[in-house]
C-alpha cells in the first residue's frame, strides 16, 4: 500500500514539473518558486523539508540549463560584467550559507509566512514586468570597487531569498543585472544561471551540513521525479520560445505564484 502511495506522489511530482519546467523555460526562470508549492501541497512535505529538497532539484535544473545555454549563447558575453558577477555571487554565497542556518532555526509557521510574502512579491514582480518590460539601464557610476560592493550587497539579499524559498534567485538576479549594471536581457540571463549555480550549491551544502535534508527513499524518488520533469519541461519550453505568447505565460505564472502565496496564508489560519 505504501509503495502505491509513493508511486502516486512520484507521478504527481513528475507530472506537475513538466509544465512548470516548460513555462519557466519560456520566461528564463529556474522554476523553483513553482515547485515549492508542489512539494508542500501536492506531495505534502512541511516547509522545512520542502525548501532543501527544492534546492536539490534547482541545482540539477541549473546545471542542465547552463550546459544547454552555453551551446547557444557564448559565455564570452559575460566578460565585461565579471566584476559585477563576482560581487553578486560572493554576496549570494555568503548569504545562502548563513541563510540555511537561519531557515533551520525559525519556527515552521514563521517560515511559511515568509514563503507566502516572497511568493506573492515574485508573482507581482512578474506581472508588473509584463506591463513595464525590463529594459537595460545602468544607474550607478562606473568603477570596479563600487560595482563589486553594490553587487555584493545586493547578492546578500538575493541569497537570503534563495535560502528561504529553495530557488535560484533568477527573478531577482536578472533585473539586477539589467537595471543596476546595464546588461541586456540575454547576457543577464546567462549571468543569472552562472551565479545561481554557486548560490544554490552554497545553500545546499549548508543544509547538508546541518542535517536538514531528508535522505530517505521517498524524498530521493520525489527529487528524481521533479528533476526529470523539470528537465523535460525546460527542454520543451526552450523549443517553444519562438512560438508561445510569452506575455500571457508570464501573467499565468504571476497569478499562480500569488495564488500559492494566498494558499500558504490561508493554511496558517
Amino acid at each position: 500500500m505504501q509503495t502505491v502511495i509513493q508511486c502516486r506522489y512520484f507521478q504527481k511530482a513528475f507530472g506537475w514539473c513538466v509544465p512548470i519546467g516548460g513555462l519557466a523555460g519560456l520566461v528564463g526562470l529556474g522554476g523553483g518558486e513553482f515547485r515549492l508549492p508542489v512539494l508542500m501541497y501536492v506531495v505534502g512535505y512541511p516547509a522545512k523539508t520542502a525548501v532543501p529538497l527544492n534546492l536539490m532539484v534547482s541545482i540539477v535544473t541549473l546545471t542542465f540549463a547552463l550546459f544547454v545555454r552555453s551551446g547557444t549563447i557564448s559565455l564570452g558575453v559575460l566578460v565585461p560584467y565579471l566584476n559585477e558577477i563576482f560581487g553578486l555571487a560572493a554576496g549570494g554565497v555568503v548569504s545562502a550559507f548563513y541563510g540555511a542556518r537561519f531557515v533551520s532555526s525559525i519556527k515552521s509557521e514563521y517560515l511559511s509566512k515568509a514563503i507566502a510574502v516572497l511568493l506573492g512579491a515574485l508573482g507581482a514582480l512578474i506581472c508588473i514586468e509584463v506591463v513595464f518590460p525590463f529594459q537595460s539601464a545602468q544607474i550607478i557610476p562606473h568603477g570596479i570597487a563600487i560595482h563589486f560592493a553594490t553587487g555584493f550587497t545586493l547578492g546578500i539579499g538575493i541569497g537570503l531569498v534563495s535560502s528561504i524559498l529553495g530557488v535560484a534567485g533568477g527573478e531577482l538576479l536578472i533585473p539586477t543585472m539589467m537595471f543596476i549594471f546595464g546588461a541586456d536581457v540575454k547576457t543577464a540571463g546567462s549571468a543569472s544561471i552562472v551565479m545561481s549555480v554557486f548560490v544554490v550549491a552554497s545553500g545546499l551544502l549548508q543544509y547538508w551540513r546541518l542535517g536538514a535534508i531528508e535522505t530517505g527513499l521517498g524524498p530521493k524518488r520525489i527529487v528524481s521525479a521533479m528533476s526529470a520533469g523539470s528537465l523535460i519541461g525546460a527542454a520543451l519550453g526552450g523549443l517553444a520560445v519562438g512560438f508561445a505568447p510569452v506575455g500571457f505565460v508570464k501573467v499565468v505564472l504571476g497569478v499562480v505564484l500569488i495564488s500559492a502565496a494566498a494558499k500558504v496564508t490561508i493554511s496558517q489560519h
